[in-house]
């Protein structure tokens, strides 16, 4: 089953994604939306070196992506505030490293998506002899501060969601 069908979950996702683009329930939208279903998935199988991602904690999902949209607005309000009250000269730009106990290479996607994401943070580098991010802060005042929020709330989570052994009753799936 796994063969034809390798991720149930974004199979019925993209049906689903078809019919409410095409704002159409008749059967050959359900015919060209199944087959569209199926074959995609097979077909990007190669560009998932590490297969797909296992979510073990979905609940720590929604929590981060909750945490992560506050932050996002917090950091567009003050970078809008920093570029328009603020001297040019007044802003601190720095790059700051920050250890990383993340491994998953789909928990790292995340990370670096979610961190350039933010206004104000670009995920610079992954330095692979010391396991650390190097990030650029646009306004920086406290180091650690920056690097207590990544870890805490964003690393933290992530490696809940994608390195923790599940829950019972979850097996491991989403």
């Amino acid at each position: 089953m796994r063969r034809w069908l390798p991720s149930p979950i974004l199979s019925i996702g993209l049906l689903l994604i078809w019919l409410m683009l095409n704002q159409s329930l008749a059967l050959g939208h359900w015919l060209l939306g199944g087959v569209l279903a199926i074959v995609a998935p097979v077909l990007a199988r190669p560009l998932q070196p590490h297969g797909y991602a296992r979510i073990t904690r979905p609940l720590a999902l929604f929590r981060l992506l909750g945490m992560s949209a506050i932050e996002i607005m917090r950091s567009c309000f003050n970078v809008s505030q920093i570029i328009l009250f603020r001297r040019a000269d007044g802003v601190n730009s720095q790059f700051i490293r920050i250890p990383l106990d993340l491994h998953s290479p789909h928990g790292l996607a995340l990370l670096s998506c979610l961190i350039n994401m933010t206004p104000g943070t670009v995920w610079v580098d992954l330095l692979p002899e010391r396991h650390e991010l190097l990030l650029h802060v646009f306004d920086l005042h406290d180091e650690r501060w920056w690097v207590e929020t990544i870890k805490t709330r964003y690393e933290r989570p992530i490696i809940e969601l994608f390195e923790a052994p599940p829950a019972p009753g979850q097996g491991g799936k989403a």
